[in-house]
């Protein structure tokens, strides 16, 4: 007699995991690390503070009459906001069947779609693309706010840097080298900035990692007591002559550029209750409509306290 093998039975159940597992990585280390600030107007402004000239002749005659200089005016800067939207519709029947990993379709939709809309977010910082009041309206992004930057030929940082402009990226193409990153940092450093981000793509971060010299390239620093680091994301470390560096895996960054950031000068603005927002479309037929919206900007609070190596040809 034939075994009775699970194949020729009938009324087994389908096993199906109860857990729903995401392969598409949602780090946004850029976005994640910028302070958030509540906007009121669709152009957010704010001023920029220099000083003048640190001078070394900064002596007078006993009894003399003071030399008097007004301080340098503010600059003022600003950036539109932009509407990120992500939208779906749900079925009355999908959200009330038994699902395997879910309870209520739409909720975990939402939380889907949130997701995507801090990737793309995340992907945009990086475009280089100048403010724009025409509808759609755009944010300028980092490459319009840049001015200090490592170039190659024929490659130019963006007309003021105030985010009216993008960049030129027209220079050829080129290998990171460690020199590129140490020019950037002093660049910053000579206006006043000290970046501790160091944003790059993974095959940037690769190639960062091979890098050799009298300074050293590690994945770990040895410390005399342990200590946590304070960004988020995928982090290593490089020791520059003016600062340490925390070299951030940003899987939306592009190969041509690295962007070195300064953490306390930038920020991601947004309309007050407008960032993440759910909006109800309402019910059409028997199917709820719904969107995530975020209206926001980036802020450039101090651009000259960020660098950037353009031109790279990391493939």
């Amino acid at each position: 007699m034939a075994t009775w093998t699970s194949s020729a039975a009938i009324g087994q159940k389908e096993s199906l995991a109860n857990v729903i597992e995401r392969i598409d990585p949602d780090e946004t280390p850029l976005f994640s690390n910028a302070k958030k600030e509540v906007t009121k107007a669709v152009f957010h402004e704010w001023q920029v503070q220099e000083l003048t000239a640190a001078v070394d002749t900064n002596y007078v005659n006993e009894g003399a009459d003071f030399s008097y200089a007004n301080p340098t005016a503010t600059t003022r800067l600003g950036n539109y906001h932009q509407i990120s939207a992500q939208a779906a519709q749900i079925s009355g029947t999908l959200d009330v069947v038994d699902k395997a990993g879910r309870d209520r379709e739409t909720a975990y939709v939402k939380v889907l779609k949130s997701l995507e809309q801090r990737r793309d977010i995340e992907k945009s910082l990086f475009k280089n693309e100048a403010r724009s009041a025409s509808d759609p309206r755009k944010a300028g992004k980092i490459l319009s706010y840049i001015s200090n930057a490592v170039l190659e030929s024929n490659s130019a940082v963006a007309s003021n840097s105030n985010g009216s402009a993008a960049a030129t990226m027209s220079g050829t193409n080129d290998a990171l080298a460690l020199a590129d990153i140490d020019n950037a940092m002093k660049l910053a450093y000579d206006d006043g900035g000290t970046p501790d981000m160091l944003v790059m793509s993974p095959a940037n971060k690769v190639a960062f990692s091979d890098l050799s010299s009298g300074s050293v390239v590690t994945n770990q620093l040895h410390m005399t007591s342990p200590q946590e680091a304070a960004i988020i994301g995928s982090v290593s470390m490089y020791l520059t002559d003016f600062g340490t560096l925390n070299a951030v895996i940003d899987r939306q960054a592009p190969n041509t550029e690295i962007h070195l950031m300064d953490s306390d000068h930038y920020s991601i603005g947004h309309l007050p209750n407008r960032m993440f927002s759910v909006t109800d479309a309402g019910i059409v037929g028997d199917a709820h409509r719904f969107a995530i919206i975020s209206e926001w900007t980036l802020i450039m609070s101090a651009p000259k306290a960020h660098a950037s190596v353009f031109d790279l040809n990391t493939s």
